[in-house]
């Protein structure tokens, strides 16, 4: 009996209009030369990642309570994956994949950074930025990188110019977030820069001791007028808010929350217009969903499930300013968007905004098992969404399993860049598969939980390996880690909720899918 078969009956193989922000904008690249029209061998890139958006928290796959157009309209248009997959359930080893086709737990260092973490992709490894610059495209990273600056964690000089960020892993651009908005420095970086530096207010982080006099949420509770914590998140305060991590100093630098979403699409957008004769990539990661969430006033209220719930509205408001940017350019056939997420959602992270008692029957995980951080298919399976009009498929839905580690190889195909041996190791060509010009699975995906548990998920099985870490989250009882000391296997086809384990009625497929495991540990 063949227990080991992809769901298309393949015999799977086992070696397989914008409100101005309040922070200046500093000059991006200005290319006024060469040919932006539809070029189906040099298209604009955009890759759109969302933060902490679940399978169930788009219109578009289902979502009950909220409205998106602007992301629906992108997924009536273009492919709809429904069996698409990050590499992790957490930010940084996710993105460190996105960015470098290497899936994060061959590297030690891709847990979730710190703000004063050191850079974790180097300057010697070749990423998707690079990829793109060495085919002549124009290249920018705006939003959340969480993925650590400089050369030293815990060493950085945030008053002066940074001895290492993304200009040096193929990014000609960069208006970031060091880390997240619940981590400190809670400062934009321009160009390894903080960007509005003030020097009356010279920036210090620490991620071990407070600095002498510096207020915490802790300690200070009726200074928290926007935000207070659940549990963490009650060490320095920046507007109102307690973060994780000691940041004093600052002044003008500092965000507001309110205002996050609208400087990053505008230096997006601003990125967009002045390449809008020439071919760019650029990587846009918003940060809305993620804690802290504090959405702009204009849509405060507007989704009735509370602050999360307009975080994603707020999201939607970014996808449809950058496709309304491309229309009015002229270069909307000419750009691909790649719209995903991160990992899977989470409810209560930390702070006290009502997400849990305004979710109203809304499922952010569309009733998959599991959440952010988990083994389980709630942590990893995200929304996928693929736009290039005349190009990709229109209006397809496909069930076609697809991880994040493809993109990589997927785009330097159809771009015919040349990658150096050795680069993105793990990342395939599919490009035929992201466009929706072929439905073929790939035989098998690796995910990643938060406490670095591995698990196989193949178009028919999910194998998870056995761990004797706890079950749930010591400060988030609610959210399931996935672990269990023995071997844990679900047949998704049957029980897509990973209910009954058949790990014992499956010894065979067990067998093949630890060595899925076995063969890639050793691959190198």
């Amino acid at each position: 009996m063949n227990y080991f078969r992809a769901s298309n009956n393949r015999l799977l193989s086992a070696t397989l209009m914008l409100p101005i922000a309040s922070h200046a904008f500093s000059a991006t690249p200005e290319v006024t030369s060469g040919n932006n029209k539809a070029n189906p061998k040099q298209p604009n890139v955009i890759l759109l990642v969302g933060d902490d958006i679940g399978y169930g928290d788009l219109q578009c796959y289902g979502a009950k309570n909220v409205k998106t157009p602007n992301v629906d309209r992108l997924a009536e248009a273009g492919v709809r994956f429904t069996n698409a997959h990050c590499v992790a359930a957490t930010s940084t080893p996710s993105r460190y994949s996105l960015l470098t086709g290497e899936y994060a737990w061959r590297k030690e260092d891709t847990n979730i950074a710190d703000g004063d973490a050191a850079m974790i992709i180097k300057p010697s490894q070749f990423t998707l930025a690079d990829m793109f610059r060495s085919v002549g495209y124009s290249t920018a990273a705006i939003g959340k990188w969480h993925l650590g600056l400089g050369d030293t964690g815990g060493g950085q000089d945030w008053n002066a110019s940074l001895a290492e960020s993304p200009a040096d892993i193929g990014f000609d651009y960069h208006y970031i977030m060091a880390a997240t908005a619940d981590r400190v420095p809670c400062a934009f970086i321009e160009n390894g820069k903080v960007a509005n530096y003030d020097a009356s207010a010279p920036i210090s982080v620490n991620y071990k001791a407070n600095f002498p006099g510096e207020p915490t949420g802790k300690d200070n509770p009726e200074l928290l007028y926007n935000l207070k914590p659940t549990y963490g998140h009650d060490m320095s305060i920046v507007n109102g808010i307690s973060r994780i991590g000691f940041m004093k100093g600052g002044g003008n630098a500092l965000w507001k929350d309110e205002n996050i979403a609208d400087s990053i699409t505008s230096h997006a957008l601003r990125f967009i217009r002045n390449n809008s004769q020439h071919p760019f990539f650029l990587y846009l990661a918003t940060n809305d969903i993620h804690v802290p969430r504090f959405p702009h006033p204009r849509f405060r209220g507007k989704s009735g499930m509370g602050l999360r719930g307009d975080a994603i509205l707020e999201f939607d408001w970014t996808a449809g300013q950058v496709m309304q940017t491309l229309k009015e350019l002229g270069i909307a056939d000419n750009t691909i968007i790649i719209l995903t997420s991160d990992n899977g959602p989470v409810v209560d992270d930390g702070y006290a905004d009502q997400a849990q008692e305004l979710l109203n029957g809304h499922k952010p995980a569309g009733g998959l098992r599991g959440s952010k951080y988990s083994s389980f298919e709630g942590g990893t399976m995200v929304p996928f969404i693929v736009n290039w009009p005349g190009q990709a498929k229109k209006g397809l839905q496909s069930n076609a399993l697809f991880s994040h580690i493809d993109i990589m190889g997927s785009l330097a195909n159809l771009v015919g860049a040349r990658m150096p041996q050795g680069s993105a190791p793990d990342s395939k060509n599919r490009i035929d598969c992201l466009l929706g010009q072929s439905v073929v699975d790939r035989p098998w995906v690796i995910e990643m939980s938060n406490t670095r548990v591995l698990s196989v998920r193949t178009p028919q099985w999910k194998y998870i390996e056995p761990s004797d870490g706890p079950e749930s989250l010591s400060w988030c009882p609610e959210v399931e880690t996935g672990n269990k000391p023995v071997p844990q296997l679900f047949d998704i086809t049957s029980q897509k909720w990973e209910k009954n384990n058949v790990a014992e009625k499956n010894p065979f497929v067990v067998f093949e899918l630890q060595n899925v495991l076995r063969r890639a540990r050793t691959k190198f």
